[in-house]
């Protein structure tokens, strides 16, 4: 079978590329299966300082890797060399920590001696979407690949130049053969790659849809997964809150990557006070930013990665202002390219509500008061995070334990951070990515006791 990456801004062919055979594949996944048996051996100082060494790979060549994020999925320029600038900080992160992470666990028992320690499992498998091509990744490479065990990638098929990228860095940075590999497949694959003996786990990011066929696949065969799905953030501004400030962190929560990101704002709650204010302001930010070619410097909105994904947004901006919705900005669509657009007066049962909006798409909702606010907050199906604005940070702190999404971020955008543990609940997925959480998702904590 063979691929075509194609440029969303000029429909222009950026790559194609072959699928492996069965036959192929197979062998991969045993050189996998080899590969870690080797590489688990390896002093963990020596593999911290291999994934020291990808970082710098990662620095040295930030203008190629960009260059290809821009081109196979439409990000602006700007913001792909700091995705790549990010992977190279979570290299640094693990390579700094991972050893003090991995160390034995003492635990005082009857025992003349017991403790905990970290074995490696084997290879896991990655299956990664394209809207952060290099950062999905790396933020499952770096903690997965210095705990010792080995890595697949099975990667979104419009970003297939950026996966042979990510597993050139590896290869530059001195790490065995076979140790990570980037594997050109179908989705039809999947469940032989998880089935197979080398294969212990699967980490996916990806659509709700995604994650449950694959959670089924590996449930049946008893491996591990980790899910980081879909999200529905809402982003809630008090009464008190300094509007300027809140508009600033709201333009960049809701239209980074071009709103094409699981943990972006989508719903902006707004006290009924502050709900004129806040909407005009954000509507005059967003005017002023500037669409075009993603590989211009200048460019703050580029296309969406593919025309399915466009039409979708265009539908759920229909169906929204057909149950009342009033477009305050935006709402066309020409191709892959969808106009920034506000929607007032969004409630539950409209689209903007309800689901997951992939694009530049941002909802305003009232709220007559904070408990209403954080009512509205809880009235999703996903469990990502939620932002909430305000100067009275002591008072926001007591709504933490109310809110059941995996985050919750006062005065800032939520974020992924190396140093922090990353995921969702409810239909955002399980498990945790980054921080000492994410190194301890695939490895065997392994019970050790001994009594003369």
């Amino acid at each position: 079978m063979e691929f075509k990456s194609i440029n969303p801004y000029n429909g222009q062919v950026v790559g194609q590329y072959i699928s492996l055979t069965p036959k192929e594949l197979e062998e991969r996944l045993d050189k996998s299966r080899n590969a870690f048996e080797a590489w688990r051996e390896v002093p963990i100082s020596e593999r911290c300082a291999l994934l020291r060494q990808a970082g710098v790979v990662l620095r040295d060549h930030m203008e190629e890797f960009a260059q290809m994020i821009s081109l196979e999925m439409g990000k602006p320029i700007s913001e792909s060399r700091s995705e790549v600038n990010k992977c190279a900080w979570v290299c640094d992160y693990y390579s700094e920590n991972a050893a003090e992470f991995l160390a034995d666990e003492s635990i005082t028992t009857d025992a003349e001696k017991s403790f905990v320690r970290h074995d490696p499992i084997g290879a896991v498998l990655a299956i990664m979407p394209w809207n952060f091509p290099f950062w999905q990744v790396f933020r499952y490479a770096a903690p997965t690949l210095t705990a010792g065990n080995t890595g697949l990638l099975k990667h979104a098929p419009n970003v297939f130049g950026c996966a042979q990228q990510i597993e050139g860095v590896f290869t530059k940075a001195g790490f065995p053969p076979f140790v990570f590999q980037n594997l050109i497949v179908h989705h039809d694959q999947t469940e032989v790659i998880i089935d197979h003996d080398a294969v212990k786990a699967v980490t996916l990011t990806g659509s709700e849809r995604a994650g449950s066929a694959v959670a089924e696949i590996a449930g049946r065969h008893i491996k591990k997964t980790v899910l980081e799905l879909g999200g529905n953030n809402a982003f809630i501004v008090c009464e008190d809150a300094d509007i300027d400030k809140s508009v600033k962190t709201a333009l960049t929560a809701r239209l980074l990557n071009c709103g094409q990101s699981c943990i972006a704002a989508k719903r902006f709650i707004l006290m009924e006070g502050i709900y004129n204010e806040f909407v005009q302001k954000f509507t005059h930010a967003v005017k002023q930013l500037k669409s075009g070619d993603p590989l211009d410097d200048n460019t703050a909105i580029g296309p969406l990665a593919r025309l399915d994904l466009a039409n979708q947004l265009n539908k759920q901006v229909s169906e929204s202002l057909e149950k009342g919705a009033k477009l305050i900005l935006g709402g066309n669509q020409n191709g892959c390219y969808h106009e920034p657009t506000i929607l007032g007066d969004v409630v539950p049962g409209m689209a903007a509500f309800d689901e997951e909006t992939f694009g530049p798409l941002a909802a305003m909702i009232k709220a007559v008061d904070i408990d209403h606010a954080f009512a509205l907050s809880e009235n999703s199906k996903y469990g990502l995070g939620v932002t909430v604005c305000t100067r009275n940070t002591g008072e926001a702190l007591k709504y933490a334990g109310r809110v059941s999404d995996g985050a919750y971020f006062i005065n800032e955008l939520v974020k992924s951070d190396p140093r922090l543990p990353f995921g969702g609940t409810k239909h955002s997925g399980y498990g945790r990515e980054l921080a000492r959480d994410g190194i301890m998702e695939f490895v065997n904590r392994k019970t050790v006791y001994v009594k003369h």
